[in-house]
């Protein structure tokens, strides 16, 4: 079942029209090199607006826009978007971690192999850090790490372990109805969120709601009852 997916099922709904397409290409290209053999069928891409991940979109332009605001000398993330990141060290140093090791070598950005929950830093060393999409994927075996129950907070509490006084984590999880979707991810609430951090402070949230609209600079109270929302923290650490 895992296999039988609705997108590449619903692609064969497209194959008529597109061997119409191919034929008629074939005509308009007399002589050319136009071979069957070297087909690639994609035919779910032809829609009336580009589409894009909500929680994905917004997170990154989120994070983007409060580091250029803040200029940090050097910025770390665990396990977010590796293509945005790359992004980002274009303009700060960046430090990037992730269970799975990055193979690359760009100016700018640095690969390390680490896990969440035992992060290679010292106490209070690290000014500015982030984690996009994560947390809710600790422990769960998605990505051969081990089964750990309290996998979120156990990577919560090594993100304010690293963090210094003064410093910034920059954090979003999956915000709605609290469960476990095994082994995918998990959904919290936002409170729950904001308890695991209790040497920070919460300086700022935003929320991309269940229709994919983006809520910036919210009151945590103010968010709805949600689904599968993306809430984004910023925590500042105090003590």
């Amino acid at each position: 079942m895992a296999l039988l997916t609705p997108r590449p099922l619903a692609g064969l709904a497209h194959m008529p029209g597109y061997l119409r397409q191919f034929r008629a290409y074939r005509r308009l290209d007399r002589g050319g090199q136009v071979r069957w053999s070297d087909t690639y069928p994609c035919l779910t891409d032809a829609v009336a607006h580009t589409p894009f991940d909500p929680h994905y979109f917004y997170q990154s332009a989120w994070l983007a826009r409060r580091l250029a605001a803040r200029s940090p000398q050097l910025h770390v993330d665990v396990g977010s978007s590796v293509i945005a990141m790359s992004v980002l060290s274009a303009a700060i140093p960046l430090v990037f971690l992730d269970y799975r090791p990055v193979r690359t070598a760009l100016s700018g950005f640095s690969a390390v192999s680490a896990s969440i929950t035992q992060l290679p830093f010292m106490t209070g060393g690290v000014e500015s850090i982030s984690s996009l999409h994560v947390l809710e994927h600790i422990g769960l075996g998605r990505y051969g790490d081990p089964l750990d129950v309290a996998g979120s907070q156990r990577g919560a509490a090594e993100l304010e372990r690293v963090t210094s006084t003064g410093g910034r984590i920059y954090i979003s999880v999956p915000v709605g109805r609290e469960r476990v979707c095994f082994n995918a991810h998990r959904v919290f609430a936002a409170d729950t969120v904001t308890n695991w951090f209790q040497q920070c402070h919460l300086t700022e949230f935003s929320f991309v709601d269940d229709n994919g609209r983006f809520h910036e600079n919210q009151p945590v109270e103010a968010v709805p009852k949600l689904e599968y929302g993306c809430g984004m923290f910023i925590f500042e650490k105090i003590q």
